[in-house]
């Protein structure tokens, strides 16, 4: 049922129109079928117009992911440049609908490779920070999962989603979106709204191997009706010259650039990052509000420190505040 479903849409994904008997010839499948089917790609939250006469045609071309594309840029690409440190095999599973990559993952996470990861098209009880619910239009976003395992304990992750969103914004230059600022201490925004977020899960014990699955979720190319999400936010389409951006192009490099921050991170912490994390601080020496639990604490914000800790000026003493449920605020 959805290898039938998934042909259907690579049949749509050019944005022409197909006939119901033409589908029905190409899948094997009735025309009676084919409604069915597509009833089913709507409940996803696609935009399939239904013509008499013509047939059937999505409301825009997809850019639909596909392993053999991202593999092919991934090997094209890596042995370049500042790339040559990362691995020169890529293990990824690409999927079409899943709870959430952060999950799958995690119950894959005994025969993962460093560096494996898994995107998805949609993905059903997708989360951020806070057990917020993440979003996830179908064929709209980049919906990815990687895993890293770290010796040394808890504390070698000091600062670990500051450099993935170094990453994140490194891949956004590639594709020619120059403004991106980053958010402590895990989102990167363009012009105040939120592009993306990244959520970081552990688990390990102090002292010994600790096993990360990095999540990211990037907005690619929204529907205008999207509904849930509760921030300003926007999407790369919007800031790209581009007609169409390629997903699997984006995803490639996305994987390149997060192997390559990760290897330098484990070889010598957040150091190397900092200067560059504070360039792109959207928040600084500005005024902001931290919001911890049931407690609010105003102040300016003041970067971070070596341990990627945020740094704020709260009546006239400069304090730091770590990850974990702290949320930050613009005054």
């Amino acid at each position: 049922m959805h290898d039938t479903r998934n042909k259907l849409l690579h049949l749509l994904a050019s944005g022409q129109f197909m006939s119901g008997t033409e589908l029905g010839v190409q899948l094997g499948i009735s025309r009676t079928a084919i409604g069915k089917h597509i009833e089913a790609l709507k409940v996803l939250g696609l935009d399939v117009y239904s013509v008499r006469g013509k047939g059937y045609k999505l409301s825009e071309p997809l850019s639909l992911l596909s392993h053999q594309a991202i593999s092919d840029y991934f090997n094209t690409h890596s042995a370049q440049g500042e790339y040559q440190r990362i691995s020169q095999s890529l293990q990824i599973d690409v999927l079409n609908v899943v709870d959430s990559t952060n999950t799958y993952i995690k119950q894959n996470i005994a025969q993962l490779k460093q560096g494996a990861s898994c995107i998805a098209e949609a993905q059903s009880a997708g989360r951020g920070r806070h057990g917020r619910q993440w979003v996830s239009p179908f064929a709209s976003s980049i919906y990815l999962s990687m895993y890293w395992c770290f010796s040394g304990g808890y504390q070698t992750l000091s600062g670990l989603s500051l450099v993935i969103g170094l990453a994140v914004n490194r891949t956004l230059n590639h594709f020619g979106i120059n403004n991106g600022q980053l958010k402590w201490p895990n989102d990167i925004y363009i012009n105040m709204q939120k592009i993306a977020g990244i959520l970081i899960e552990v688990e390990g014990s102090v002292g010994d191997e600790v096993h990360c699955i990095i999540g990211l979720g990037l907005n690619v190319n929204l529907p205008t009706d999207v509904t849930g999400i509760d921030q300003p936010f926007t999407d790369l389409q919007t800031h790209s010259q581009q007609t169409v951006i390629n997903r699997n192009d984006l995803t490639a490099h996305l994987i390149m650039d997060m192997q390559y921050a990760l290897t330098i991170f484990e070889e010598s912490g957040l150091s190397s990052f900092i200067s560059e994390w504070e360039s792109l601080n959207v928040f600084a020496d500005k005024d902001i509000t931290l919001l911890i639990g049931q407690q609010s604490i105003s102040g300016i914000c003041k970067g971070i420190d070596q341990q990627g800790a945020l740094r704020v000026l709260v009546d006239g003493e400069t304090k730091t505040f770590h990850g974990g449920e702290i949320s930050v605020r613009a005054r």
